[in-house]
């Protein structure tokens, strides 16, 4: 009769967590202090500046602004603060501009015309509906993503990818059929459609440029992605996205409204101008912050923040511009936080294996 194999004892919480602990302490130590420094900034400016430039179009909305194309042409006009990031970036790094060849540069037309298109039709959405609502449609952008990711730059999908993109989507349909509890009362239900409509298209439009931004890294940078290229793309996509939105304020006559909108903006002179300054700087962090967590870290951990400013969002809304909070909303809240979990454990899975 063979002798029972002795059981091994199973571990304990405090191990797991001490166990944890030191795979923590070693990744850090791994990391020059800069590169933490670099990564905390970068989180900081996802999940503070996302959220503040979403709340700050719709106080544009909200106290009396009435241009899509300014709103839009604000969000490409803090360029020259990546500006300022990159060229001292030049000279750290001893490094040279990336030689812009004919299709590069088409590219880079192209993604800025898209970028001009996408900020209009998300001007559009804030102009009609409560900035929570508007955060929670524009998070269907992750679902278009992957789906260009998978058509264009054939990005891998599992059964965990493909169950948060319906999901979400089960999410975005919660809120349509929402639509009477949230409405203001100074939008009438055509202009509460628009803008649903309008969100819909601009996160489609969103996770196409995504893909065709990582295409770009794949077929013409051949991924040499050093933090300096995703400096230049982003600084080059956002100057032709202003000189878009640029012909179109001044072509619309927008341009010539922003006196007369000054005057008549709650508050006053000053908090209209601040508005548009801080819109400006918010969006274009906002943005940095997602390169900077992308090259730096992943983008399961930009997915992962990306999760998180969304309900960030929509409780500032709440707070602060008093944005209307069913429970048909908050159900699409955790359907939609839900689908990004699914998301990121699903991308996870992906990169193990690969």
């Amino acid at each position: 009769m063979e002798a029972a194999e002795p059981s091994i004892p199973s571990e304990s919480l405090w191990d797991q967590i001490s166990k944890y602990s030191s795979m923590v302490v070693a990744a850090y130590k791994k990391k020059p202090i800069p590169y933490w420094i670099l990564l905390f900034l970068g989180i900081i400016a996802m999940v503070v500046a996302f959220p503040a430039s979403s709340i700050l179009s719709r106080v544009y909305y909200a106290n009396g602004g009435e241009s899509k194309w300014i709103i839009s042409w604000v969000a490409g006009a803090g360029w020259p603060l990546i500006a300022l990031i990159l060229f001292p970036t030049y000279l750290i790094s001893k490094t040279y501009p990336t030689p812009l060849n004919l299709k590069l540069g088409l590219s880079y037309i192209i993604l800025g015309f898209l970028s001009a298109a996408d900020n209009l039709m998300y001007a559009y959405a804030y102009a009609y509906l409560p900035a929570s609502t508007a955060t929670l449609v524009a998070s269907s952008s992750l679902v278009f993503s992957a789906l260009f990711g998978y058509i264009l730059v054939n990005n891998r999908m599992n059964a965990s990818i493909i169950n948060a993109l319906f999901v979400i989507t089960a999410g975005l349909t919660i809120i349509a059929l929402d639509s009477s509890s949230d409405r203001y009362g100074n939008i009438s239900d055509k202009e509460y459609i628009m803008g649903f409509i309008w969100d819909v298209l601009a996160s489609a439009l969103h996770g196409l440029i995504f893909a065709l931004s990582e295409l770009i890294f794949v077929k013409l940078l051949g991924r040499r992605s050093s933090f300096v290229v995703v400096l230049e793309q982003q600084i080059m996509v956002s100057l032709f996205a202003f000189l878009f939105t640029s012909v179109g304020v001044i072509v619309s006559g927008d341009f010539q409204r922003i006196t007369s909108e000054a005057t008549t903006f709650k508050g006053g002179r000053s908090a209209y101008y601040l508005v548009l300054i801080w819109s400006a700087v918010t969006f274009q962090l906002g943005v940095l912050g997602a390169t900077a967590v992308i090259f730096l870290a992943s983008t399961v951990l930009a997915g992962v923040l990306n999760a998180i400013r969304t309900p960030i969002t929509s409780i500032a809304a709440v707070i602060l511009l008093h944005d209307p909070m069913s429970g048909f909303k908050i159900l699409s809240l955790l359907i939609t936080f839900w689908g990004f979990a699914s998301y990121i454990y699903g991308s996870s899975m992906d990169d193990k294996s690969s």
